[in-house]
């Protein structure tokens, strides 16, 4: 078991993308991190092996955050490995981009599943569980704010999210536990990139004032904030886009 004094982070999603960024900057905070992972072995080991490099302590654990047996699991896993939980990051999400009139209704139900499910089993497992003094982490999206064509389904159901959030923090009165969303972005991982010709990439990129995508390093930095140090933020969705309108 590792030191008790130290914060340990359950990360979900946390073996590809803005997820393994958040895992690997908890760690080098100085947090031990459980990274939980939909099937991908490779990347999780990955994942822990990245860690493990840079002197953090990590373990991964495969969980479908939509499975309640399984969330408790992972949560097992935390208190047995490293003596308890004190930060929850719910990175995990589905995209499928669709117009609505095309909208093929078993992908918006595998997006609910993940998003929306999967982040209130999730929640509900950490409102039960996670030490006074914690952080929880969720993901929204800014496309619930820019409402771009296509984002319909995948918005609405991290809509869900930031409704949950706040909710949750006054639920956690007096536990001196945080709830919080996180709400990027246009960033550079494949969950966006993937089928995007260069010209959309390239003009997306200029939608804010910095006139780049953002970086999963430039997530898990405000993230990293959340999980430590921004003890007064709480109940908000925070919007990490570089200034997109």
């Amino acid at each position: 078991m590792a030191d008790s004094q130290r914060r340990v982070a359950i990360v979900t999603g946390g073996s590809r993308g803005i997820g393994r960024a958040v895992a690997e900057r908890l760690a080098a905070d100085g947090q031990d991190v459980v990274i939980a992972y939909a099937g991908n072995d490779v990347e999780a080991k990955a994942a822990v092996t990245a860690i493990e490099a840079g002197g953090g302590q990590a373990v991964a654990v495969q969980a479908d955050v939509g499975d309640e047996a399984a969330v408790r699991s992972l949560f097992d896993v935390a208190e047995q490995r490293f003596g308890g939980v004190d930060v929850l990051v719910n990175a995990a999400g589905l995209m499928v981009l669709s117009p609505v009139a095309q909208l093929d209704l078993d992908d918006l139900d595998r997006m609910h599943r993940t998003n929306i499910r999967g982040t209130f089993v999730v929640d509900r497992e950490a409102a039960n569980r996670i030490r006074r003094g914690g952080a929880i982490i969720n993901f929204s999206t800014s496309v619930t704010r820019l409402s771009p064509p296509t984002y319909a389904a995948y918005a609405a159901s991290k809509a869900a999210v930031e409704a949950i959030s706040p909710i949750l923090a006054k639920e956690l009165r007096g536990r001196d536990i945080t709830v919080n969303a996180v709400a990027p972005g246009p960033t550079a991982t494949s969950l966006f990139l993937d089928g995007k010709d260069q010209e959309t990439i390239d003009r997306t990129a200029q939608m804010n004032p910095m006139g780049r995508l953002g970086t999963p390093a430039d997530i898990a930095e405000a993230v990293s904030f959340l999980a430590g140090p921004g003890r007064w933020v709480n109940g908000q969705t925070f919007f990490v886009n570089g200034g997109v309108a």
